[in-house]
């Protein structure tokens, strides 16, 4: 069914050729979507810190063509041809065509480039299917220059869920919810939105320093593992679970209490690979090293005191989460006593960024 409020203007298609870009963050949820409905309908509602470094730039080349009875492109992933993208991106097309009715009027030219390894974990589909909506959208606006703004970001958000369920949540920051909750005010199924709530200084300007545990592509996509939800056993209990850590999360950002979210950050990711690996069929993306940095975590806060925490996201990267005033501790930490288990000594240092930009 249509939702009609994203519905295009009447276009007088005279736009004949012309280019636009983005640059759109990942993010990094702090409670966990994993399980969907139909129409990429989350089955719990998540939020996210956005992140500020990982990030994909697109370009989107169109030219008008005269048959416009099928949709018609090219990608490009630094600057090499991958038609073996084409499949994901006519998925993506076919869904959002009745919202965008101009895609089979105009051949497109995709480049992308990421500055992060693809599919290694750092949702890469999040930035990507979200820089990608973000230029769809310019081309819209480009028949629509008046488009307002807050319009213009909750379609970009709703179309880039229906590329990536996640992706969402990388059009704005620096704390997106998505799926409905009815302690969150404004929050929807259909678009993420910004945490409408002050958020207490200690979250402000937080790092997310990102170990690169394993850079290789993950053996089982995240499409795959969302779907093993279906005939879960404990799914209707975590989804539950996860419902009821929005609301704590919720009361957190606003406190500032750290200990609180770092039991809520901690179990969510634990719980997101609990659910992976008691499966049918199960998987376990996490490797050896994931869990030795885990537990060198767990120590090094113990001995410190510092509020210093990990997350995972769907692979075997570890995110270690810590406020701005604990950097130089915390760096000097991780390149002594963690850096000897990422791949080729590789981290990548990120924080918390405030949503895509135009380029």
């Amino acid at each position: 069914m249509l939702n009609e409020q994203f519905n295009t203007y009447l276009i007088d298609s005279e736009l004949q050729d012309g280019s636009v870009s983005w640059q759109s963050p990942s993010n990094i949820a702090l409670v966990k979507y994993w399980g969907k409905k139909d129409g990429q309908i989350p089955a719990n509602t998540s939020v996210s810190f956005t992140l500020n470094n990982c990030k994909t730039i697109t370009e989107l080349s169109f030219s008008k063509k005269e048959n416009n009875n099928q949709f018609s492109f090219e990608i490009f992933l630094d600057y090499e041809a991958k038609p073996e993208f084409s499949p994901k991106i006519e998925t993506f097309f076919k869904r959002i065509e009745s919202y965008v009715p101009f895609l089979k009027d105009y051949h497109f030219i995709i480049k992308t480039e990421n500055t992060f390894p693809h599919s290694s974990g750092i949702a890469s589909s999040a930035s990507g299917m979200s820089a990608l909506a973000l230029c769809v959208m310019s081309i819209e606006k480009l028949h629509h220059p008046d488009m307002p703004e807050d319009y213009f970001n909750k379609k970009a958000s709703f179309l880039a869920r229906l590329g990536s369920g996640s992706a969402c949540r990388s059009i704005e920051g620096d704390l997106v919810v998505w799926g409905t909750h009815p302690e969150i005010e404004g929050s929807s199924d259909l678009f993420g939105v910004k945490f409408p709530y002050a958020v207490h200084q200690n979250f402000k300007n937080y790092n997310d320093t990102i170990l690169l545990v394993d850079k290789g592509e993950k053996q089982v996509s995240s499409t795959v593992g969302h779907n093993l939800m279906h005939n879960h056993p404990f799914a209707l209990k975590r989804f539950d679970q996860a419902q009821e850590n929005i609301t704590k999360i919720k009361s957190v950002l606003q406190s500032g209490d750290l200990e609180e979210f770092i039991k809520i950050v901690e179990s969510e990711a634990l719980t997101l690979h609990a659910m992976m690996m008691t499966s049918l069929p199960y998987f376990i993306l996490m490797k050896p090293n994931t869990l030795q940095i885990i537990n060198k975590i767990w120590e090094f806060r113990t001995k410190t005191k510092l509020p210093v925490c990990f997350t995972l996201d769907a692979g075997a990267n570890v995110h270690v989460l810590y406020p701005e005033a604990c950097t130089d501790q915390v760096l000097e930490f991780i390149k002594t006593e963690l850096v000897a288990y990422c791949q080729n000594g590789h981290y990548i240092c990120d924080k918390i960024g405030f949503g895509a930009k135009k380029l």
